[in-house]
């Protein structure tokens, strides 16, 4: 890589480094402060900082390999996620903001109970380490790698202390300072790759659209696909509306990592339009991240060996000098924003939900300490289990493998705590604890070579593709909710304060108040997805 280049990487990182650090001077270390910057978050810095620690190097990584190998169809990732990203804003985030909790466990306490808050607790670290960190470090490893030689480990452990040292030193405000920034950046990098990828195309004779169809695979640029066409992926049209509102709730709705920005909102209304602006931006990625990945068919098939080389090739290849390093700043961006995400929330959820339970009489200073230390071995621990993330065929499927294990026991008691008055503390606690065995169950039988008979990659449990085997995980999970929820004494008046009194109560509670009101956004935004599903389908 260029000098030029080196240098506006080199720059950029001394750049977020330093601004963590001041604005980590700045920050008193209570734990209001530490762990949800005060609650003092707009809806601006709430959609860009939900984005920013949702788009991580997974996703430049992985978008572009998946769209090489089977096209605009993982998009749906990103148009789905902007429909549960509606969810969060208006059915979830009220009740949140309401109940001033810290922590996702927190709520389920309030709902069911304690049990259900500490097993929570114990899946959300879960999460956080396995999805958000560990394959964040061996997505950046392959880029960087590729891009400057350098040694895989070695890559993994100067990022991981670079991010390590401002997240730890200045909490979730620090974070989504250094995400506002870093969005931009990111989505900038994103858009000149994918300029320049597409004015290439000329030299392989693509010179119109029409060339372009007849250049990429069968099927590489449709969204929907139906059973036969859904190539390597498995993601037909009904595994995709089946399977990914499950993990989406999971993971936009529930998951300690993303939905912190949330709690940490200044008002109500920041609570609920900041998931809508994320919502608007996570149109995006199909058109600046899964379509470089088809371009990348068209240009360097041939050059390609594995799906998973195709954004460090479209870099090496397409970008000039200083572009290639504004490129990789934005690739740091993405990665060193969703492990500091990821770290806080892990402080946040041991420091909250287990040593202040443990040990009430814990002080602010205290819980603040502990948290960093958590955040210490969380990144320990997640780098040793980066080195797995070759097992699988790409990154982005390997995220969702484990998210397909994860998720269906959390969506069901989060879903139906807020719009059934029967679920009970019982069916929480053995629907979270049977679910969880269930999943890991299903995730083991791909993973461990003695049980799938293949030691070299993941493959799907008994045929099944990962998203339907997170619908029918849910299926079986709601089963066992409602079955002990009938079983069981009904849930007290206290309980059910978290739950709305009718389905569509959403919508209709509050007097419509014009262009600010956060529901004639969902509108457009629900519009403009429905627009882009007709044209693509």
């Amino acid at each position: 890589m260029n000098s030029i280049d080196l240098f506006i990487i080199t720059l950029y990182l001394l750049g977020i480094l330093s601004l963590g650090i001041l604005s980590s001077r700045k920050t008193n270390l209570t734990t209001d402060n530490y762990f949800l910057a005060g609650r003092s978050l707009n809806w601006i810095v709430i959609g860009a900082s939900l984005f920013a620690s949702n788009i991580s190097t997974i996703h430049l990584v992985g978008l572009a390999a998946s769209g090489f190998e089977d096209g605009l169809v993982w998009g749906n990732f990103e148009w789905m996620a902007s429909i549960v990203l509606i969810l969060l804003g208006l059915i979830f985030a009220p009740f949140y903001f309401r109940s001033k909790i810290s922590t996702l466990p927190q709520f389920l306490e309030k709902r069911y109970g304690g049990a259900s808050r500490s097993f929570l607790a114990f899946m959300a670290i879960l999460g956080a380490l396995f999805v958000h960190i560990g394959m964040s470090l061996y997505a950046g490893a392959i880029v960087f790698n590729s891009l400057f030689g350098i040694d895989e480990y070695v890559s993994i452990l100067i990022i991981s202390v670079i991010t390590a040292t401002y997240t730890i030193m200045g909490g979730l405000k620090v974070v989504v300072i250094t995400e506002s920034v870093q969005t931009v950046i990111l989505i900038v990098g994103a858009i000149l790759l994918t300029y320049f990828a597409i004015e290439a195309l000329p030299q392989v004779g693509v010179h119109s659209i029409a060339d372009f169809k007849n250049a990429v695979k069968p099927d590489q640029l449709s969204m929907l696909r139906t059973p036969g066409h859904e190539g390597h992926s498995g993601l037909t049209w009904y595994s995709i509306f089946l399977g990914y509102p499950i993990i989406g709730i999971w993971y936009w709705c529930t998951d300690q990592t993303i939905v912190q920005r949330v709690l940490a909102a200044k008002s109500e209304d920041d609570a609920k339009k900041g998931p809508i602006f994320a919502g608007f931006l996570k149109l995006l990625p199909v058109f600046i991240m899964v379509l470089p990945g088809i371009i990348g068919y068209v240009l360097f098939k041939e050059q390609i060996t594995t799906s998973n080389e195709t954004l460090p090739v479209l870099i090496n290849n397409l970008l000039p000098v200083g572009i290639k390093g504004i490129f990789a700043a934005a690739l740091l961006s993405a990665l060193m924003s969703t492990i500091a995400a990821a770290l806080n929330s892990c402080s946040t959820l041991v420091a909250i939900d287990i040593a202040k339970r443990m040990n009430p009489s814990l002080t602010d200073k205290k819980q603040v300490v502990i948290g960093k230390w958590v955040a210490v071995i969380v990144m320990i621990l997640a780098m040793a289990w980066s080195t797995q993330g070759g097992k699988f065929n790409s990154i982005f499927e390997a995220i969702n493998k484990i998210a397909a294990a994860l998720a269906p026991p959390i969506a069901t008691v989060f879903i139906f705590g807020v719009f059934s008055k029967r679920g009970t503390k019982e069916a929480s606690l053995y629907t979270l604890m049977i679910g969880f065995v269930l999943g890991i169950g299903a995730f083991s039988v791909d993973f461990i070579p003695p049980l799938s008979g293949n030691p070299e990659l993941i493959t799907d449990t008994l045929g099944i593709p990962f998203m339907m085997q997170a619908w029918w995980l849910f299926c079986i999970c709601s089963f066992i909710y409602f079955a002990i929820s009938y079983a069981t004494p009904k849930p007290t008046a206290a309980q059910l304060e978290y739950t709305w009194d009718n389905p569509f109560q959403f919508l209709i509670n509050d007097k419509f108040r014009g262009i600010r009101d956060v529901r004639l956004y969902t509108g457009i935004l629900i519009a403009l997805i429905i627009i882009l599903y007709i044209i693509f389908a």
